[in-house]
C-alpha cells in the first residue's frame, strides 16, 4: 500500500479517477509495461475465480464440458466467414515471424474463437448422434483497438468464457441462446448483486457474423450501460463457411445451427463501479475472496488472550464454509488495519479486544453500511451467514432502485437527447427498426440502442415517426 492509504477522489466528483484509485489500491490489478495490457493481482484474480466457479457450476448443470483452444489462428480462417472478419479487422493483433523466421503465413492472436474452433468441429462432427455438441472454452482475447486502458473495461487482453455449441436444429440453438443467457441473468444478479436488462441487439449492434445477439445491460453509477454479457444464435452462417454438417436421423447430410456466447472479467469493472464508494471497493459476499476478517484489538498483556480466541473464532467460521482471515500482523495500527479492509471491500469485519473477552462477544461491522453490532460467541454461526446474505441482497436491493429510478422514458427526439445530456440512464424510446433511424439517434444524442426487449410494447419511432416497438437507449462504455 501506499502512504496515501485511502481513497481521495470521491465518487461523485470524478468517477473515473476514483475507479482508477480503488482498482489500483485495492489491489485488484495493475498496468502493464505494454501499453493496453494489465496485471490482475492475486486478490483481483481471487474474485474472478469465484466468478467462474459459480458460472461453471451453471454452465455443467445444464450439461456443457470445458475445453481449450488454440491462441492463434490462421490469417485464412477468418477470411471465411467475411462479415466476422470484417467485425474484427480492425482490432487484429498479427503474428508475422516465429523466431527469426517469416512466417509463410500471417496468424491472428485470437480476438474470439469462432473460426479456429469451428475449422476442428467439422473435422469432430459426423453424425446427428455427435450433437448437441456443448463446448465451453476459459481463456484470454486480444483485441488492438486501445486508445486508453481502463482496467477490466478496455484492455487490449482480457479474460472471459467463450462458448461455442452445435446443434441439430434452429429451435435446439434457440433455446440454448436463452438458456445460457438466464445463467448469466443468474450470475450477475445473484452473485455480483447486479441487476440487468435482457433481450436482442439490434442488427447494427449485433455479433460479426450472427444472426441475432442476445444481451444484458447494466446501469453504471455514471449513467453509462455496460454490456455485461451476449449470448448469439449464429444460424448456419459459420457452419456452411466452415462445413460443419452431420448425417440426420434419416440419413440426410445437414448443416448444423450453432450458437457462441461469453463473459469475460469485465464483470470486475462492473462491480467496482455499481457497489463501491468513498471508502473503496464494497463486494458482494458470494464472490468476495475473504467474507470476513478478523482483526484482533490488544495491548502486550492481553495479546494472547486476545489472539486465542481470535483464531478460534476464525477457526469456528471457517468450519461454517466461510471465507476468513485472521489480521494479525505487528506494526500496524487497529484502525489502519480497518481502513485497509474496508478499501479492499470485505463483507464482514470481526473485531475482539479485551473487553469483548470479558463479556464473550465480538463487534461485526458490515462494510455496506458500516453498521455494527455486538455478538456472542455462541451467536456467530447463526448471525455471521445470515449477516452475509442479507449484505447480498441490500447490495442487490440498492442496485435495483438506482437502475428503476435512472430509467425514463422519452417520446421525442429531443427529449431523449435531453435525458441523455442531462438525466443520463437507460432512456426508452420508439423506434421503427430503420437503421437511418438508429444511426441518426446516436449522431444527435451519443445514446445507441443497448437492448431490444424480447416482447416490447409498441411505439411510434422518435426519429421518424412511424410505428415501431420500444428499444432501450443509452450512452455506453
Amino acid at each position: 500500500m501506499s502512504d496515501q492509504q485511502g481513497i481521495t477522489v470521491p465518487k461523485g466528483k470524478d468517477f473515473s479517477e476514483w475507479y482508477n484509485e480503488v482498482t489500483l489500491k485495492a489491489g485488484l490489478a495493475d498496468f502493464s509495461s505494454v501499453k493496453g495490457f494489465m496485471f490482475i493481482k492475486p486478490y483481483g484474480y481471487g474474485i474472478w475465480e469465484l466468478i467462474q466457479a459459480a458460472l461453471d457450476s451453471l454452465l455443467k448443470a445444464q450439461g456443457h464440458q470445458n475445453a481449450y483452444s488454440p491462441a492463434l489462428i490462421p490469417e485464412r480462417f477468418l477470411q471465411r466467414e467475411q462479415e466476422h472478419v470484417e467485425g474484427f479487422s480492425p482490432e487484429l493483433f498479427v503474428v508475422t515471424q516465429a523466431g527469426t523466421q517469416p512466417l509463410e503465413e500471417r496468424l491472428i492472436l485470437r480476438p474470439t474463437s469462432e473460426t479456429v474452433v469451428y475449422d476442428a468441429y467439422a473435422k469432430w462432427i459426423r453424425s446427428w448422434r455427435d450433437l448437441p455438441l456443448l463446448y465451453n472454452y476459459w481463456n484470454s482475447v486480444f483485441r488492438a483497438e486501445i486508445k486508453m486502458t481502463k482496467l477490466f473495461l478496455r484492455t487490449c487482453e482480457f479474460l472471459w468464457q467463450e462458448g461455442h455449441t452445435v446443434h441439430a436444429t434452429e429451435g435446439e440453438a434457440d433455446r440454448e441462446v436463452r438458456s445460457i443467457l438466464e445463467s448469466y441473468r443468474t450470475l450477475m444478479e445473484d452473485y455480483l448483486a447486479i441487476p440487468v436488462l435482457t433481450g436482442r441487439k439490434s442488427d447494427k449492434e449485433k455479433f460479426a457474423g450472427a444472426v441475432y445477439t442476445t444481451t444484458l445491460e447494466a446501469l453504471m453509477p455514471d449513467g453509462k450501460a455496460l454490456q455485461m454479457g451476449t449470448s448469439h444464435q449464429l444460424g448456419q452462417n459459420f457452419a456452411k463457411a466452415f462445413g460443419i454438417t452431420f448425417l440426420d436421423q434419416a440419413q440426410k447430410r445437414q448443416h448444423a445451427w450453432q450458437t457462441s456466447w461469453g463473459v469475460s472479467t469485465r464483470t470486475i469493472g462492473a462491480v467496482i463501479m455499481v457497489h463501491g464508494d468513498d471508502r473503496g471497493l464494497v463486494l458482494p459476499p458470494r464472490i468476495a475472496p475473504i467474507q470476513v476478517v478478523v482483526v484482533p484489538i490488544f495491548q502486550d498483556a492481553s495479546k494472547d488472550s486476545v489472539l486465542k480466541e481470535a483464531k478460534h473464532l476464525q477457526g469456528k467460521l471457517e468450519k461454517l464454509g466461510i471465507r476468513v482471515q485472521l489480521d494479525d500482523r505487528e506494526g500496524y495500527s487497529p484502525g489502519w488495519k480497518f481502513n485497509e479492509w474496508e478499501l479492499k471491500g470485505v463483507p464482514v469485519r470481526l473485531e475482539i479486544g479485551p473487553k469483548d473477552l470479558e463479556q464473550q462477544q465480538a463487534i461485526l461491522v458490515r462494510r455496506d453500511s458500516m453498521q455494527k453490532q455486538p455478538v456472542k460467541w455462541d451467536a456467530l454461526g447463526t448471525v455471521v451467514p445470515a449477516l452475509l446474505e442479507d449484505i447480498q441482497a441490500a447490495l442487490f436491493r440498492k442496485a435495483t432502485s438506482f437502475l428503476e429510478a435512472n430509467t425514463r422514458p422519452a417520446a421525442t427526439l429531443k427529449e431523449l437527447g435531453r435525458l441523455a445530456e442531462k438525466e443520463k440512464g437507460f432512456i426508452l424510446a420508439g423506434w421503427c427498426g430503420n437503421k437511418a433511424c438508429e444511426e441518426q439517434v446516436k449522431d444527435q444524442t451519443g445514446t445507441d440502442i443497448r437492448v431490444i426487449p424480447f416482447q416490447p410494447p409498441a411505439g411510434a419511432c422518435v426519429v421518424c415517426g412511424n410505428s415501431g416497438q420500444q428499444a432501450c437507449f443509452a450512452r455506453a462504455y
